[in-house]
């Protein structure tokens, strides 16, 4: 069993700063593109199911299937289907983050007092601005937490994605033989450390663009 110190991880550090800037900057790409694309499709999806107070067996069962299944499941399952591509890999990511962000944007909105809207359709306003004026603002701390939740999980995931040819901090992470086991908790350490930045990063977005007078819940910050 290989072993390795202390000096061993400082000394891959000093002496690949390149190669790990790149790879984290890949894998940094890799990440949010499958973030963005997740974004698009569930977070429209699932306010305007929680929205219209329909549609939660899609909302939240279908994406509790999806978040049952073990990662590598789901990479093994897009490489039969696309191969080693960046598709296949975008595919896994994605179906990784949508759960989080689409049971979070439903239950969110789907949540809001009631009375608020009732008082809102009883001013007059029509349903989209109920939705845009009561609605998003009163539901915003919870929908964003389902995105950073997602976040994390893809940065997390995202090594395991050298498998299909990925690249990214997995390269590093998944070849032992080249880099050692000082490399592969060097690489490690640095996907730890880009999860925490990315969360504490939205984190800082998100009370940024919370309304004044709407809190934050502890467990979401």
């Amino acid at each position: 069993t290989e072993a390795v110190g202390m000096s061993d991880l400082v000394e891959f550090f000093i002496d690949n700063p390149g190669l790990l800037a790149e790879k984290a900057l890949s894998h940094i790409g890799i990440s949010a593109l499958a973030i963005g694309i997740a974004l698009v499709v569930a977070l429209p999806a699932g306010v305007l199911l929680g929205h219209r107070h329909r549609g939660s067996y899609v909302a939240i069962n279908v994406s509790n299937v999806l978040r049952a299944l073990p990662s590598l499941a789901l990479i093994a399952i897009s490489l039969a289907i696309f191969g080693l591509s960046t598709v296949n890999i975008e595919v896994a990511l994605v179906a990784l983050a949508r759960p989080p962000i689409l049971t979070n944007a439903y239950t969110a909105v789907d949540g809001v007092d009631p009375d608020a809207v009732e008082a809102a359709r009883g001013m007059g306003m029509s349903e989209r601005e109920v939705l845009t004026v009561v609605e998003l603002p009163l539901s915003w701390p919870l929908i964003f937490a389902g995105i950073r939740t997602g976040a994390v999980y893809v940065i997390a995931t995202a090594p395991l994605a050298a498998i299909a040819g990925g690249g990214g901090l997995g390269d590093i992470i998944l070849n032992q033989p080249t880099y050692f086991l000082a490399g592969v908790i060097a690489a490690t350490i640095v996907t730890v450390a880009l999860a925490f930045a990315v969360d504490a990063l939205l984190g800082f977005v998100q009370r940024a663009l919370t309304p004044t007078g709407v809190t934050i819940p502890k467990d979401l910050h």
